[in-house]
């Protein structure tokens, strides 16, 4: 490595222009703090490449210099080591002078500033080197290079780089850093540099693995995407020709057959329906047979009918001839027994008062048995009346009276009984029964009411429900439901619709109970969850609909007719009663029954021998009236029996007649149709190829399709899946999958090469690595025999634990140099543990660093130490000058003005620096002071 021999500044920070001589051994730079120390070594950085310290920059430098130009210009020594010229420090610049001039010039560029470096041989002054060839100049990087070739290596620019007071740096580094700079400035370069380039030809050779990988994956992937577009191809391809086949072959070939199928069928069904037609005309004939035999036997009863008529009628008149007889002599007979017995109890007068008060009595009982039947009819009558004119059965008074209150307050309503009607009289009395308790249920129209509506029901206590929640009726009921028998004409409840549609109508309970859950039957036998019970409703108290007025009114007439039934006999029981009292009155008034006895003696004893003969006749008489009167009625029935066979025959035989017309008329028709059909067919065919209609192609055809709706339907989805799928449409495609199956093959080989090629750079690699670690082990005695000797120069015992290397790049990242110290026989500390005062790291840290610049090959290199001496003793600072001058580097060393006139006795040069007045443009110059060379002995 290279000596500093001179510097010289221009125009940096606030030196005018000064040149400082550098060609001691140890140069002090000394002066008060803040005048300018740091500035001079920020200098010698700047020039070297290097980063100024404390964060300052060469561009605050040049600021405060306030010029457009700033110059740094040194001179190095360039003797060779040896004695080969090819030694000299900047052999490798093609520089061979004894000594070269290193500048740097930091000029404004616009509002920031640019440095720009040279190297030339000799001593040249800034004059001549303005007017060097730009193209002569350098930038930082190429600088930088330029100067770690002549020996200034990253590790020593980075020990130059130490701020001031941070001497003591070095002994802070770890193991593993240390290691590596020892490396870095002892090295073998060429053994470093061919480790370097084995290594990153091995990476290079991983990356070009990796990326043909990634270039294998992305063919792969876009043969991929190859495969799927040929696929789509070849599906669109497929359906194309599917849908060609389907409209030129399949669908003209199935309908055909299909059509040729059916036409044979309907052929078919014609011959049968032929064959009906004649056995129909044949049973034509019969009827018309049957009908001249029916208008004989008709003719026959006729006759038959008025005979039996003309006998029964004079039966009938010999009847009514005895009982016209019989009636006189029974009332005769009836009279005189009436006598008998008042005559039995006239003489004693309490028996005749007792007939009279019974008499009485029974008169009285029948007469008010006449007036509650009477008040019955007329009840009756008046019900009857008030059902004239009307369409629906009407409600109770309650209902009536409530409804009126609702209409009065504009409430929209209607009541289950207006809204209902039973479709299937069959199940009248069942819909009735279970709809009973819901008559007058009352539905609002609109749910808003119910507040308003609810109120007036609990003034009015209406006793039946009031619903604001309803639903129209389902118009898909289930079909054996009760529901499904009903019609409803406005919404119902909601729970009486759910009601109805689970009740199930069964013919009778067997079935029920076989059915099991909720049911009822045509009677109105009704199972729920709670058990069975009958819910039968008189017909009079029916509902529900219209036929629910026939039916009351039915009812009301039925019971009229039943009323005056039972009236008769009373009014006929009143009328014998009256007259028996008549006769008990006049009995008690002195009227004689037993005179009255004597005296029509004769003609009561002649009507008692009378009695039984016309009896007898008019009973005889009756019989023979109602055996005449069978016979009429049977007569009548064979002559009703044969008109009614005559009619049906006669209705049979007109529709028989309109259908063989109808059936004659369609037969025909249709035959012509079928006809034409077949020949259109036999066209048909012969369009066909042979292949196409051979037996086994059309089971084929079925087989896969179907029918022709199925192929049509085939046809259409293939339709709609070209329209609307995402389809591959380029036939290229294909060969450009071919093409990409090659590229990607070719990849797969490169693929496999570069590996091999990577497994080959692996073996390189190791080699390499050995003969690293090989110069490694050698740097790192040589090193360790450097700070050992250093330590004796020092009084200082210093071990070294030579790291553990092993041909792997695992081990050589974790490998680690240990160094350890032993002050004053205190024991050993290490470099950082924390155990060694300020002054002792002082030390620690001269050792590894001047242990970097010995070398017994290549002496020479050059430090920057701000403050050596900050925390030293006064013996211990004899101890580092004796150290320093013990060494051939050249030190650029700081210190402020002290007392202790020690700190400048190794120095070769001291450089005197003072503050820069508080009005001067510039600093003072820096003064100069020069040891003399001793005389010789």
């Amino acid at each position: 490595m290279f000596h500093l021999q001179s510097l010289e500044l221009l125009q940096w920070d606030y030196c005018q222009r000064l040149t400082l001589p550098l060609d001691g051994a140890i140069i002090t730079v000394a002066g008060p703090n803040g005048s300018g120390k740091t500035t001079l070594l920020d200098a010698m950085r700047t020039l070297l490449g290097l980063e100024c310290s404390g964060g300052r920059s060469y561009k605050t430098y040049a600021r405060h210099a306030n010029a457009d130009t700033t110059w740094l210009r040194a001179t190095v020594e360039n003797r060779p080591r040896g004695r080969q010229a090819s030694s000299r420090p900047f052999a490798r610049n093609l520089l061979y002078a004894d000594q070269v001039t290193l500048a740097c010039r930091i000029e404004r560029n616009g509002g920031d500033w640019q440095r720009r470096y040279l190297m030339t041989d000799g001593d040249v002054p800034i004059e001549t080197l303005v007017d060097a060839p730009t193209k002569d100049w350098l930038g930082i990087e190429h600088w930088r290079r330029r100067l770690e070739g002549a020996g200034l290596s990253r590790a020593i620019a980075r020990v130059l780089a130490l701020e001031q007071g941070q001497t003591d740096r070095l002994c802070e580094y770890s193991p593993k850093e240390l290691l590596r700079l020892v490396f870095d400035v002892f090295g073998d370069q060429e053994v470093l540099d061919r480790y370097e380039e084995a290594r990153q030809h091995q990476r290079d050779l991983a990356a070009e693995v990796e990326s043909a990988e990634r270039e294998l994956a992305h063919g792969q992937a876009l043969l991929a995407q190859l495969d799927a577009r040929v696929n789509l191809y070849r599906q669109h391809q497929a359906k194309l020709r599917e849908r060609e086949l389907l409209a030129t072959e399949v669908m003209p070939v199935l309908a055909w057959h299909e059509e040729r199928v059916e036409t044979a069928a309907k052929l078919r069904e014609l011959h049968r329906q032929r064959v009906h037609h004649a056995a129909e005309t044949r049973r034509r004939a019969d009827i018309q047979r049957q009908l001249l035999q029916l208008v004989e036997q008709q003719r026959e009863a006729a006759e038959q009918v008025r005979a039996r008529e003309a006998a029964r009628t004079a039966a009938q008149a010999a009847q009514q001839q005895a009982r016209d007889a019989e009636r006189p002599v029974e009332a005769l007979v009836q009279q005189a027994d009436e006598l008998q017995a008042l005559a039995a109890v006239e003489s004693d007068a309490a028996q005749l008062a007792e007939r009279v008060r019974a008499l009485e009595e029974r008169k009285a009982a029948l007469a008010a048995q006449w007036h509650e039947l009477g008040g019955q009819r007329r009840a009756a009558q008046a019900a009857l009346e008030r059902l004239q004119g009307q369409h629906q059965a009407p409600p109770p008074a309650e209902v009536q009276r409530f409804l009126r209150v609702l209409r009065q307050e504009n409430i929209g309503h209607h009541v289950m009984a207006d809204v209902v009607e039973i479709s299937d009289e069959r199940w009248r009395a069942a819909a009735e029964g279970v709809l009973r308790s819901a008559r007058w249920v009352v539905v609002l129209a609109h749910s808003g009411d119910a507040p308003r509506a609810m109120a007036l029901a609990e003034r009015e206590r209406y006793r039946h429900y009031l619903v604001a929640e309803s639903a129209t009726a389902p118009r898909d009921a289930p079909p054996h439901s009760l529901l499904a028998v009903l019609r409803f004409s406005a919404p119902a409840p909601v729970w009486l619709l759910k009601q109805l549609a689970q009740i199930r109508r069964v013919d009778d309970t067997q079935a029920g109970l076989q059915l099991g859950g909720e049911w009822i039957t045509p009677q109105a036998y009704w199972r729920d969850g709670r058990g069975g019970r009958s819910v039968w409703v008189d017909p009079g108290e029916h509902q529900f609909g219209a036929a629910a007025l026939a039916s009351q009114r039915d009812s009301i007439e039925r019971r009229l007719a039943q009323i005056d039934t039972a009236m008769l006999p009373v009014a006929r029981e009143q009328t014998e009663v009256q007259r028996q009292l008549d006769a008990a009155l006049q009995a008690s008034r002195g009227h004689r029954a037993a005179e009255e006895l004597a005296r029509r003696g004769a003609a009561f004893a002649q009507a008692r021998e009378q009695l039984p003969a016309l009896r007898q006749a008019r009973i005889e008489a009756g019989t023979r009236w109602q055996q005449a009167d069978r016979a009429h009625m049977q007569a009548v029935v064979g002559q009703q029996q044969a008109e009614t066979q005559y009619q049906s025959l006669q209705r049979q035989l007109a529709a028989s007649e309109s259908e063989a017309q109808r059936h004659a008329r369609e037969w025909g028709e249709r035959f012509t149709a079928q006809r034409e059909r077949a020949a259109r067919s036999r066209a048909d065919k012969q369009r066909f190829a042979p292949r196409w209609i051979a037996p086994a192609t059309l089971a084929a055809l079925r087989e896969r399709y179907g029918n022709a709706t199925q192929a049509r339907l085939r046809s259409a989805a293939i339709e709609k899946e070209l329209a609307e799928g995402q389809w591959e449409l380029d036939a290229s495609v294909e060969e450009r999958q071919q093409l990409m199956q090659a590229t990607v093959g070719t990849q797969q080989q490169q693929l496999a090469e570069r590996k091999a090629s990577n497994a080959m750079a692996g073996v390189a690699v190791d080699n390499a690595r050995a003969r690293y670690i090989d110069v490694l082990r050698t740097t790192v005695r040589r090193y360790r025999k450097n700070i050992v000797e250093l330590g004796l120069l020092s009084g200082v015992e210093v071990h070294a634990e030579l790291p553990h290397l092993d041909n792997d790049d695992t081990v050589l990242r974790q490998a680690e140099l240990k160094v350890g110290f032993n002050f004053d026989g205190k024991g050993q500390i290490g470099l950082n543990d924390g155990e060694a005062s300020g002054g002792q790291q002082v030390i620690k840290s001269l050792i590894l660093l001047v242990g970097l610049l010995k070398d017994e090959e290549m002496p020479g290199g050059f430090v920057f130490i701000d403050e050596p001496f900050a925390h030293l003793d006064v013996r211990n600072i004899q101890l580092v000058g004796h150290f320093l001058k013990s060494t051939r580097a050249q030190y650029v060393l700081t210190t402020p003005i002290t007392h202790n006139v020690e700190v400048f006795e190794p120095a070769d040069i001291t450089l005197v620096t003072s503050k820069k007045p508080r009005d001067a443009r510039w600093a003072p110059p820096i003064g100069v002071l020069q040891r003399r060379a001793p005389p010789p002995t």
